[in-house]
């Protein structure tokens, strides 16, 4: 069966990035998903900020966390597959220090907004919150997870997700000592 080529039009040169971009791209969206919905019921009941003034802020935070796991858990086992670590916990601790400034730059539009602006609707801390905080913050840890925490050439350690007959064929082409 013949295989569709999806990225056909891309220079094969770029191919790479764009599939990790796109992958990025879904994942976040699931991650989106997760954080605008958590965001929104918080918001609007526990975190209300007629209840609580920080609310919208704890909210987002609250969201922002539970979008981040499902974020670490898609791109270490689908965008980023073949760039793993073995040290997991080293690189768990990485791509959540870098989510965590990622966060900070949604939680400071958020709180820029609503606070210092006097924006303080619904719809204007999803816009500050969840889009433009989420723009701002995905363009960073796009680019800090791709070239620092799945980055497989800052060690020897890094899974390899080749084919058994990719490395069974190059081992048997070495000579043997």
């Amino acid at each position: 069966m013949a295989s569709i080529d999806l990225l056909g039009f891309v220079p094969s040169r770029y191919r790479k990035i764009v599939l990790e971009l796109v992958q990025f791209g879904m994942v976040g969206g699931i991650g989106f998903v997760v954080q605008v919905s958590v965001f929104n019921t918080l918001r609007s009941t526990v975190f209300s900020p007629t209840v609580i003034h920080a609310g919208p802020i704890l909210a987002m935070l609250v969201s922002t966390l539970l979008a981040i796991v499902v974020n670490w858990l898609g791109n270490r086992y689908w965008t980023f597959r073949s760039k793993r670590q073995t040290k997991i916990v080293r690189e768990s601790v990485e791509f959540f220090a870098v989510s965590v400034v990622g966060m900070m730059i949604g939680l400071g539009c958020l709180w820029f907004s609503h606070y210092v602006l006097g924006f303080r609707s619904v719809l204007a801390d999803n816009i500050s919150g969840n889009v433009i905080g989420l723009v701002l913050g995905a363009a960073f840890r796009f680019v800090l997870y791709r070239f620092w925490v799945f980055n497989a050439s800052r060690s020897l350690d890094a899974v390899s997700v080749t084919s058994p007959v990719a490395v069974v064929s190059d081992t048997a082409s070495r000579p043997s000592s």
